[in-house]
């Protein structure tokens, strides 16, 4: 086990103010891997103080270097990705592979992305007779899940730097590691003192006094949708911007005429994926009755393979909680077709890729967002009894759609009420803007839509 110190802070590893730690766990044998420090509010002040004063230099700092350090620290990472990617497996226990392709390479290309936005963007603009200027907010205070953990901490710094920002990031205290290998690139790519900084801690500790700290001027949050209202009202009442990402209940809709086998098969690998801990995973699938039966067989036979390849849930608590949903899922008259609570294994957080079949709209299930492994199949008799039950949540993130012909299922993509669907198995896009409609969000990541979170527009009359 490491003991790791210190806060990132001003361009350096300065020593945390209190003596508390937090146990970082391997969910795949449940071992203490290492400690870091639990960051106080003294800890955050004085990030956001570092922060703060940093400000003034980067945000006149010319878009084209800051696109060249981003594009340095893109490199760094490139450089860096086994090292991420096995720091990832050990604290999040997501097999290596998808360490390696998602985790650890999905931030690189968004990293590349914001390099070349920065350089390329109008941050000022002629409309009639006023020039139009693109500003960075200020500073930005980001709270960021575990889920995910690189991916987000790029996905709120990358844009926040393209635009100008400082910012302080506190991380999910789950998975800090990488957060703090992610702080070390940024030093070595050349970021200056202060324009980052790094607090590990809690979140009812350090997560709320970053969201309270009169000088941040936006606080941008990826995590669950309760939590996510806590930030809101805090923003509101304090009138300053806010950006938030929370949780997803997704429709995956296979419209008579698709490529059933394929649309059942992508569906599942789409829900298993990160052992189910995916906000925009398509949990519900749903089918018209006159296939159902087949997808049903379908999807349990795909879950089945599922059973050795998909690693552990995040802590002992996440996989209590899953367990409690498949129960329940049961006591409300679903029945189980692949998996059910039991664990595959003697030691992890682990729970079986697990497939209900007869689910109903209004079952605990098909509304509460249960991150895991979980898929629920429920059946339409139409195509407006399936638009029905797609929107019929209080989510709205992503979704999917599939049909025979690309044109029919885009039609009826543009009346789901999501931020973001796949038409066919359409592939992921570092550019396109991501983010939910209802209780899944305020405001877009990614692309030149996640940089105008980061920006405020002053204008000149001449």
């Amino acid at each position: 086990m490491k003991a790791y110190d210190g806060m990132y802070i001003d361009g350096a590893w300065r020593p945390a103010a209190g003596p508390d730690v937090i146990e970082v766990v391997n969910p795949a044998d449940e071992q203490v891997i290492a400690t870091v420090p639990a960051g106080t509010v003294e800890d955050v002040d004085a990030a956001v103080r570092a922060a703060r004063g940093a400000l003034p230099a980067w945000a006149a700092t010319p878009p084209a270097e800051r696109a060249a350090r981003l594009a340095a620290l893109r490199d760094v990472l490139a450089a860096r990705q086994d090292e991420i990617a096995e720091t990832v497996t050990a604290e999040l226990g997501s097999p290596l592979k998808l360490s390696q392709t998602v985790h650890a390479g999905v931030p690189i290309a968004v990293a590349g992305s914001y390099a070349e936005l920065a350089a390329t963007y109008a941050f000022e603009e002629r409309t009639g007779n006023s020039t139009v200027y693109h500003e960075p907010v200020g500073v930005v205070g980001a709270i960021t899940p575990w889920n995910y953990p690189l991916h987000q901490i790029v996905a709120k710094t990358a844009p926040a730097l393209a635009a100008g920002c400082t910012i302080v990031v506190k991380p999910a205290e789950d998975t800090p590691l990488v957060a703090r290998l992610f702080a070390e690139a940024v030093h070595e790519a050349g970021v200056p003192a202060g324009v980052f900084n790094l607090v590990t801690g809690l979140g009812p500790v350090a997560g709320q006094a970053l969201a309270e700290h009169p000088g941040v001027d936006l606080v941008s949050f990826t995590g669950s949708t309760a939590v996510g209202r806590r930030i809101g009202a805090i923003a509101t009442g304090m009138v300053k911007k806010v950006a938030l990402e929370l949780g997803g209940k997704s429709a995956n809709v296979i419209l008579p005429g698709a490529d059933l086998a394929r649309a059942v098969n992508v569906g599942v690998a789409n829900v298993m994926s990160n052992s189910g801990q995916t906000c925009s995973a398509w949990t519900r699938m749903l089918v018209h009755r006159d296939q159902y039966d087949e997808a049903v067989e379908l999807a349990a036979a795909a879950a089945a393979k599922y059973g050795d390849r998909i690693g552990p849930l995040v802590n002992a608590a996440q996989r209590e909680r899953v367990r409690g949903y498949i129960e329940k899922g049961v006591a409300e008259g679903a029945r189980l077709v692949a998996g059910g609570p039991g664990s595959p294994r003697e030691r992890g957080y682990h729970v079986s890729p697990t497939v209900f079949a007869d689910v109903t709209p209004e079952m605990t299930i098909a509304q509460e967002e249960i991150f895991g492994p979980v898929l629920s199949i429920l059946r339409y008799e139409d195509e407006e009894d399936a638009l029905r039950i797609a929107n019929g949540t209080v989510y709205g993130l992503a979704g999917a759609v599939w049909a025979g012909d690309e044109a029919e299922a885009a039609a009826f993509a543009r009346r789901m009420e999501t931020g973001q669907v796949d038409i066919n198995g359409g592939r992921f896009n570092p550019l396109a803007p991501f983010g939910g409609y209802k209780q899944s969000g305020v405001g877009r990541e990614l692309g030149a839509h996640g940089l105008t979170e980061y920006l405020q527009t002053k204008s000149l009359q001449f």
